[in-house]
């Protein structure tokens, strides 16, 4: 009898599998325990066969126990909002004693609910409790045969075990080669790219400082709109700001990198990261006039593409990283919303161009040419329409005018300082620390074009507009000084030795209006 009841367990384990898409999660060396499932919606199905026969209930409840315990474990694995679990005993006798009551379906009360039906395929009431199971498991009519030979029921068992447990080593075999597909070779050059420049960066003039940065490609816009220096969008992939940030950043490439890398092949991997962190260097550019540099932009695109993976892949995504990194995803968003500093358009550009990225190259022996061609489009209609929108927004932003007239400054283009600087304080009304700054610059360009009284006007103003700017209390106490008046330019200089008192010019400036030693 043993036999035929293992023959009944396999073949419909066997039909079940093979008719409707179940995936078979294990099958227990002694071979009377099989388990299988399938997701439906959110929820998962779980069907658990067991060839064991219980003498008395209190042995069958707590076989029940170890069931519900068991997938408590497997929770993460199967990844469901309710988990419903279809748990068949086939066996020749039921238990002697009063047991149907644990038929009536059992809830286990957790934040992923876990459900439990139960079927007992005795001899007794085998065809009742298979029409139950089929119907409950919304399974199709399970076609037996008791009919045959045991040598051939012995060669249907040894068929259909093959069968399952070759299932189980495919499926383990997929998920390897998932994430086995190329070797992360080009990570390891990105990484040393990095770390070069840095040195580079450090050895002249050092990676925080503003000129040395814009010297060796730091995303700097006005630079970009007014002299078409585009590429700056590539080579401030390649750059950091300080120790920490480097540091920091390639952590994540060497982590993200090399698992990108090895699902994605090293061809598809460079693409995607250089078009994340174009796209992230374009919505830096339109959303924030700071100057930036790093591969936040691109790192965030391998999120992307892990997403991607995760779409085409969902069972495998969540069976092993997508937790991970949709934890990671939101608390570095939610973390760049928090602080002003960072740049968010590069983050979320760089994501979503990841994303994009992705879709154009496809994962390894996927083809999909009109999807592909599709996201090519996208990602170019994308990435024009957030240049055209960058630039309108950069030359209405009064940090932009400041960094533009800054630069003209230091190529002692007066003249178009001037022009320039008149043109933003008309389109920086309400902005009165931007007006400030823009009105001390123009003051400055006054001074060299030897237009002092000008100077003075609009360095009155910047003061008037913010008080705590100590350059412009220095320039007034300056020109007051050199008029000769020497009560205004000793009020002028205290200010600004008040604001600043480290500074060394404003220290001696202070000694040579006041005849006073700085207190």
């Amino acid at each position: 009898m043993y036999l035929d009841e293992q023959y009944t367990m396999y073949n419909m384990a066997y039909q079940i599998v093979s008719r409707e898409a179940y995936n078979v999660l294990y099958v227990n060396e002694q071979g009377n325990e099989i388990w299988l499932e399938k997701k439906v919606g959110k929820d998962s199905k779980v069907l658990r066969f067991i060839n064991q026969g219980f003498d008395w209930k209190n042995y069958l409840k707590k076989d029940i126990a170890v069931v519900f315990q068991k997938v408590k474990a497997m929770k993460k694995l199967l990844r469901a909002k309710t988990i419903q679990i279809h748990n068949i005993y086939i066996s020749e006798f039921t238990p002697v004693d009063s047991w149907e009551f644990l038929k009536q379906p059992m809830k286990l009360n957790e934040k992923q609910a876990i459900m439990m039906k139960i079927y007992y395929l005795s001899n007794s009431q085998f065809e009742e409790e298979k029409d139950r199971l089929e119907k409950e498991a919304e399974i199709s009519a399970l076609e037996l045969d008791d009919s045959l030979e045991e040598t051939v029921k012995e060669e249907k068992i040894a068929t259909y075990k093959h069968y399952l447990r070759k299932r189980i080593l495919d499926d383990q075999k997929e998920k390897k080669e998932l994430f086995s597909f190329g070797k992360p070779r080009l990570t390891y050059i990105i990484l040393a790219l990095c770390v070069s420049l840095f040195l580079l960066l450090e050895w002249n003039g050092g990676s925080e400082n503003i000129e040395t940065l814009k010297q060796f490609g730091a995303k700097y816009n006005p630079a970009i709109i007014e002299n078409g220096e585009w590429w700056r969008i590539i080579s401030s992939m390649f750059l950091h700001i300080g120790l920490l940030h480097l540091v920091m950043n390639m952590i994540a490439v060497y982590y993200l990198g090399t698992l990108v890398e090895r699902i994605y092949g090293s061809i598809r991997f460079l693409i995607i990261y250089f078009l994340a962190g174009i796209g992230g260097g374009i919505a830096s550019f339109a959303f924030s006039a700071n100057i930036a540099a790093g591969a936040s932009g691109a790192l965030f695109g391998l999120f992307g593409a892990l997403l991607f993976f995760g779409l085409h892949h969902r069972r495998v995504f969540f069976q092993t990283i997508g937790s991970n990194v949709l934890l990671l995803i939101g608390i570095n968003i939610v973390f760049g919303f928090s602080i002003p500093a960072i740049d968010n358009g590069a983050h979320l550009g760089g994501l979503v161009a990841g994303f994009i990225a992705s879709g154009i190259v496809h994962l390894p022996k996927q083809k999909e040419r009109w999807k592909q061609l599709s996201a090519v489009l996208v990602y170019l209609a994308l990435a024009y329409g957030i240049i055209q929108y960058g630039i309108t927004n950069n030359m209405n932003s009064p940090m932009y005018y400041v960094m533009h007239i800054e630069e003209l400054v230091q190529e002692e283009k007066y003249e178009q300082v001037v022009t320039e600087a008149s043109k933003a304080i008309r389109n920086t009304e309400g902005e009165e620390q931007w007006k400030a700054a823009i009105l001390f610059h123009r003051s400055y360009a006054y001074i060299e074009l030897n237009q002092k009284n000008l100077a003075m006007d609009d360095l009155k103003q910047s003061v008037q507009l913010d008080n705590s700017f100590p350059e412009a209390h220095y320039n007034l106490a300056l020109l007051y000084y050199q008029q000769g008046n020497i009560k205004e330019a000793k009020d002028f200089i205290k200010r600004a030795y008040q604001l600043d008192s480290n500074n060394t010019d404003f220290q001696e400036m202070y000694e040579q209006i006041t005849g006073e030693k700085p207190k």
